[in-house]
């Protein structure tokens, strides 16, 4: 990625975070294995401050969308309490194989890890860490449904395996879904927006980032009318 498409991936930028559109296919940082990363590309995003701006959270290689970053370690500081007090609103498209029977719920389904030699794969474990979303039905196709999903809480994979458990799995997931190890569809999980309640004196930011390439196709499937918003409010 050259430092020109990283500053094309801006969505978001005040004096404390900014807020970039991630593709598919990035880790953000760097795993065990080594090889690329999308941290690797930040130091185009400093706009005069001295270091790099650093990730105040996660998404998954696979996951597009709105990609939270502090600017320096008092932001970041900030940044990560807001995410631990459950207070930056998180709302995800996805488009799911099957069709949930209601128009919208919560689900409960406590996570833990599947063993430790898979890393970070996950499975359902009445004895591991609370796990909470809320979805909503946006739009129903053949076989299809697109969802809007709220984590409540921040566990790993914890759409992904809550999907898949509710019988619904997400379109492209190789891991927890039905999708082939290689050559299925790319994963259809977009972090779609973001709301961030960064300053006392001042409305929560609220970004949203534009629906990727790949999920056009079967969004529109699904009644999306491909209209797109404003980057970022206020």
């Amino acid at each position: 990625m050259t430092p020109e498409e990283m500053l094309a991936r801006l969505l978001y930028r005040d004096g404390l975070m900014l807020v970039i559109d991630k593709p598919a296919g990035f880790a953000v940082h760097r795993g065990p294995k080594g090889g690329e990363s999308l941290d690797d590309h930040f130091d185009a995003l400093r706009f005069g401050l001295p270091r790099a701006p650093a990730l105040a959270h996660r998404l998954d290689r696979d996951t597009t969308g709105c990609l939270v970053l502090g600017r320096h370690r008092k932001a970041l500081a900030l940044l990560g309490k807001l995410f631990k007090q459950g207070k930056i609103g998180k709302t995800y498209w996805a488009v799911v194989e099957g069709m949930p029977a209601a128009e919208e719920g919560r689900i409960d389904i406590p996570l833990g890890k599947l063993d430790e030699q898979r890393g970070w794969w996950m499975k359902p474990d009445p004895h591991g860490a609370p796990a909470v979303t809320t979805w909503k039905v946006m739009g129903r196709g053949s076989g299809l449904t697109w969802l809007a999903l709220e984590p409540l809480t921040g566990r790993t994979h914890q759409l992904r395996v809550h999907c898949a458990e509710m019988g619904w799995p997400i379109l492209g997931d190789n891991i927890y879904g039905r999708a082939p190890r290689v050559g299925g569809p790319a994963l259809h999980l977009h972090s779609r927006e973001i709301v961030v309640p960064i300053s006392k004196n001042r409305p929560p930011v609220k970004t949203t980032a534009p629906v990727p390439a790949h999920m056009r196709e079967m969004l529109s499937a699904c009644g999306w009318t491909g209209e797109e918003v404003s980057k970022a409010s206020p």
